[in-house]
């Protein structure tokens, strides 16, 4: 049940904690990121097992963190540290296979960390949290209930979740599937938008899993327009020969495909 406080009190602890709990929550969150010793690894590892195979799962215990520890985001960077690195490795992998310079290849490797994961990261959060705070949360039945927010962590948690298993399959099965998928020809083509359709569709599938877990937002099945983007511009883009994996693999690596 959601406590009750009086209307002019309701407006002063609202602003006061949408001013002061960022970064209460922010500050402790960046100093264990270099404290190792204080990361649930193990339970970092399940939840990135449970988002490929049932994403529910792991929204459901996110409704029990906010049970017990009042709000809906991580406290632990264990997650974003993990990804970091999984990530870091999987791009050294491609420099390995596909590029001749290794001042190039600490680049290409810091570039996807800088812009494929943070900052389009940090982007994309940012405009969830506008997005469900401006214009998707429910109307509070009257005054005295005390409004509630999404927090912008935890809008970054929800894309971290989201692009874990796009990371499986972009990434690491990519990789493995690459010299068939840069090949020329309609089959490369077709598998390899096949893959890119079925990794974007995942991501927005669980960006709207994340937000519909909120009680106090409606309307949430807007996060699942994309995919219907996605599916149609997939069968467009298979039939003007375009192939997603040659075209990013050219853009990144010093050896031409």
């Amino acid at each position: 049940m959601l406590p009750t406080v009086s209307k002019g009190r309701s407006s002063s602890s609202s602003s006061s904690s949408s001013s002061s709990r960022p970064n209460s929550t922010l500050l402790p969150y960046l100093r264990r990121i270099i404290k190792w010793q204080q990361m649930d690894v193990e339970y970092t590892f399940w939840q990135m097992l449970h988002l490929c195979t049932s994403p529910k799962v792991v929204y459901q215990h996110t409704k029990y963190h906010k049970q017990t520890k009042n709000q809906w985001a991580r406290d632990d960077p264990a997650f974003v540290v993990i990804c970091s690195l999984l990530l870091a490795v999987a791009t050294l992998a491609y420099c390995a296979a596909y590029d001749h310079s290794s001042g190039h290849a600490l680049f290409v490797v810091f570039s996807v960390l800088l812009f494929h994961f943070l900052l389009t990261g940090i982007f994309l959060a940012t405009f969830c949290w506008f997005l469900t705070n401006s214009y998707l949360r429910e109307e509070a039945p009257n005054s005295y209930v005390v409004e509630q927010r999404v927090e912008w962590m935890y809008a970054f948690d929800v894309h971290c979740n989201s692009f874990f298993p796009m990371f499986v399959l972009l990434y690491v099965i990519h990789y493995f599937l690459s010299p068939l998928l840069v090949a020329h020809g309609f089959i490369p083509e077709l598998l390899s938008n096949l893959l890119f359709m079925v990794g974007a569709s995942y991501y927005h599938y669980l960006n709207f899993l994340g937000y519909d877990v909120l009680p106090f937002l409606e309307r949430t099945t807007f996060f699942l327009y994309p995919i219907g983007v996605v599916i149609v511009l997939s069968p467009i883009l298979i039939l003007s020969g375009f192939n997603p994996s040659r075209y990013f693999m050219n853009i990144y690596f010093s050896r031409q495909i």
